[in-house]
């Protein structure tokens, strides 16, 4: 997951000696600038990235767009897919990895944006925050999700949890982007406040663009919004809400996608080994549900 991704460093299989490797590298250096690749993530470190421009989106989150060393560079990444970053926070004497999920079109040259949400202690979040134009950040290699396949689902249902939208968005913007793939999509967006409605702009486009392929419903939890309607639900993803959204469980051309905080996570898929949560409850079995 990105915003950042919730994932350790052991959890995305990275070997706590690769914090070692990067810091002997030389994080912020101009590496990635002499790579012959065209491709910044196709293959070694991608190294430091300039800050281009820095926008705030709401009271904690902002859209970074970092520029690659050419501007016909590509980034090599195919959906879905997150980046490792490693930031080094004032003070600290080794680096904070921590993995992003690029929201800009990923077959775009030259650039990736990251939305990054501020943590209160989040100390890469922190450090990212504070950049500036022109200050570089150090990128990794990249992590690869899930591999989508067009077609493969007549209809898939993406379930996003506040910052767990971005892998879920780079997955749409996969799919509609590609005229060759037909899938449809259902979108559940759970989030505390209407103000927290992260590429909202961006949500609507396709809506409008793709009225019977894209539909999305937002649930707001501190239950502000005055006039509910069937794109705007107060209260969290419930069970009842699901069972009214979703596609029976015994269609083989059905696929479940979330991303949330943990407690969504584990209130839709069980906490413990053998607890089917909700969406077990609804049907849908293990092979049904993919997290990021």
């Amino acid at each position: 997951m990105s915003l950042p991704a919730r994932m350790s460093s052991k959890q995305a299989g990275i070997p706590a000696a690769v914090v070692g490797i990067l810091a002997a590298a030389g994080l912020y250096t101009a590496y990635s600038y002499t790579q012959p690749s065209n491709k910044v993530f196709g293959g070694g470190l991608a190294g430091g990235l300039k800050l281009q421009t820095s926008e705030a989106v709401n009271h904690n989150t902002k859209r970074l767009r970092f520029s690659f060393p050419r501007p016909d560079a590509e980034t090599g990444l195919t959906y879905v897919s997150s980046v490792l970053t490693a930031s080094w926070p004032k003070g600290s004497f080794t680096p904070v990895l921590r993995p992003y999920t690029p929201v800009s079109n990923v077959e775009n040259p030259g650039f990736i944006d990251l939305l990054v949400k501020k943590y209160p202690e989040g100390k890469a979040s922190t450090h990212i925050h504070s950049l500036k134009p022109g200050d570089s950040l150090f990128f990794a290699f990249p992590i690869k999700a899930y591999t989508w396949e067009p077609n493969r689902y007549e209809h898939i249902t993406l379930i996003a949890g506040g910052a767990g939208i971005t892998p879920l968005y780079q997955l749409i913007q996969g799919i509609l982007n590609n005229p060759a793939d037909k899938t449809k999509m259902t979108l559940v967006f759970g989030v505390n406040t209407e103000d927290d409605i992260l590429l909202r702009d961006e949500f609507e486009s396709y809506q409008k663009q793709f009225p019977d392929r894209f539909k999305i419903v937002y649930t707001v939890s501190s239950n502000s919004i005055e006039n509910t309607s069937p794109e705007f639900r107060n209260g969290r993803v419930t069970k009842e809400l699901l069972k009214e959204l979703l596609p029976p469980s015994s269609s083989g051309d059905t696929k479940v996608f979330l991303c949330g905080p943990p407690a969504m996570e584990d209130a839709l898929t069980g906490k413990k080994r053998g607890e089917s949560g909700i969406l077990g409850e609804l049907g849908y079995s293990k092979d049904q549900v993919f997290k990021f």
